[in-house]
């Protein structure tokens, strides 16, 4: 069988490419594909909380402000944005797979030199530049993903890979409160610079995406590519693979501005740049502080503010295994507007009712998070789903670079209001959840179950 798939006549169109990527069934080797993928995704977001759980113990030990909490916390988003928008460029111009190895060595590297920081301004530089390589990664990880994956069923596939993030960010808590208060800060970045020995593989496991190579005119290595996917998942199945039968007709365009900007897209990127702005403001203006918060505001041990830190991010790893398993019935519009919709009403309980206590905040920062989690996972299947081949990387890498802006504003928001009561915080945080549920339910397209090349033509 996989002789004769080796054999097949050189493929020339994206519509091959398509049709036979449409008929494979999930076998090992997609299930390996999201491994692979999934390690670097899973230390991107160790590495992007890991701070969070440093900085209860660097606030008192460098004496360190409000407004240089949220500073420190921020600035790795500044880097993020940046390496949203480069690594976006270098998936669309040399491929996804180099763009992701080029950004987990980025990350890698510089979560070790982290781990030596000396002072305040050390730890800010190096988290600024070590932002580039976590900017990159996920959004491309999340285009090869959307990439090697066939309509039915896209969403629970695409999602249950996107699951690594927030068990990333859970494990970061686990073991931040354990290791820190054990070993010391240092160990939380000595960590996270273990995906470099990844990055020295990564090429080897995983062949570049074959729609990718398809649309950029390398027919003979886009065949490669997809001969030996479909050799792999012959063997993992064990059965003739099914028919190729067509499934699309596309027409071959050079990208421009308006796969992005023009009358078909403009209201989709619109709407996006919304739902990743709105999101991710919340899930890190609130989420990264609320261990801090718990140990300044009210006081807590450190033990017990990281404890009710986990807690949070344990029900936001609940949020996003929901969402993995009910969207490709729900639907992508539904869910985001639900979700929205519980952010606003959480935050706004406690704006409504007041933060009095650590408890009543940890509820409903947990349930907030529940939903924001849902948003923040969906949001990486969403995106690739709007733009077509030729333009993904770049469209999915400029709402990455909204979601960096806001990752970057929503903490220094925090340090800046917190002074002020939190109840206040919480109140602004609401009202950008309630006004992006309103464009969601309004303007959002629907997606579920389309053939990306019939959804973006």
């Amino acid at each position: 069988m996989s002789d004769a798939i080796l054999t097949r006549p050189a493929c020339s169109k994206v519509d091959d490419v398509v049709a036979r990527i449409e008929r494979l069934p999930i076998s090992l080797w997609h299930v390996k594909a999201r491994v692979v993928v999934g390690v670097a995704t899973f230390f991107d977001a160790f590495d992007g909380l890991a701070i969070a759980f440093v900085l209860p113990v660097l606030a008192p030990l460098w004496k360190l402000t409000p407004p240089q909490i949220g500073l420190m916390i921020s600035v790795g988003y500044v880097g993020q944005l940046a390496g949203a928008l480069f690594f976006g460029w270098v998936a669309q111009r040399y491929g996804r797979v180099r763009a992701m190895v080029w950004s987990v060595l980025v990350l890698s590297i510089m979560s070790f030199a982290c781990a030596f920081a000396w002072s305040y301004e050390s730890l800010l530089v190096f988290r600024a530049v070590q932002g580039i390589g976590l900017g990159g990664e996920v959004p491309i990880a999340a285009v090869y993903i959307s990439e090697i994956a066939r309509a039915k069923g896209r969403g629970r596939f695409v999602l249950l890979y996107e699951l690594i993030f927030p068990i990333g960010l859970v494990s970061a808590g686990f073991l931040g409160s354990w290791i820190v208060p054990t070993f010391g800060w240092q160990y939380m970045f000595v960590i996270g610079a273990l995906p470099a020995i990844l990055a020295v593989f990564m090429q080897r496991l995983l062949p570049e995406s074959p729609r990718w190579l398809a649309a950029r005119g390398r027919d003979q290595e886009a065949e490669a590519a997809l001969a030996r996917i479909e050799a792999e998942t012959a063997r993992a199945t064990g059965a003739p693979l099914p028919q190729v039968e067509p499934v699309v007709v596309t027409h071959e365009k050079p990208a421009t501005w308006a796969d992005l900007f023009g009358p078909y897209y403009l209201r989709r990127t619109l709407v996006v740049w919304t739902i990743w702005f709105a999101a991710f403001i919340v899930t890190f203006g609130l989420v990264v502080w609320v261990p801090t918060m718990y140990r300044t505001v009210f006081h807590l041990p450190l033990a017990q503010s990281l404890q009710y830190g986990l807690i949070t991010q344990v029900v936001g790893l609940f949020g996003t295994l929901t969402c993995a398993l009910t969207i490709d019935h729900v639907g992508r519009r539904p869910w985001f507007a639900v979700a929205f919709a519980g952010v606003a009403l959480a935050l706004g309980s406690l704006w409504l009712f007041g933060a009095g206590s650590p408890e009543r905040v940890l509820i409903l920062v947990s349930t907030a998070f529940f939903c924001s989690s849902v948003l923040s996972i969906g949001i990486y299947l969403y995106t690739p789903e709007l733009y077509p081949t030729r333009a993904r990387a770049i469209g999915v890498g400029a709402g990455g670079a909204w979601r960096n802006l806001a990752s970057m504003i929503g903490p220094t928001m925090v340090g800046m209001m917190i002074g002020g009561g939190l109840e206040n915080v919480f109140l602004a945080f609401g009202a950008v959840a309630a006004v992006a549920c309103v464009v969601v339910a309004v303007f959002a397209v629907e997606t579920k179950g389309r053939v990306l090349e019939d959804i973006s033509p």
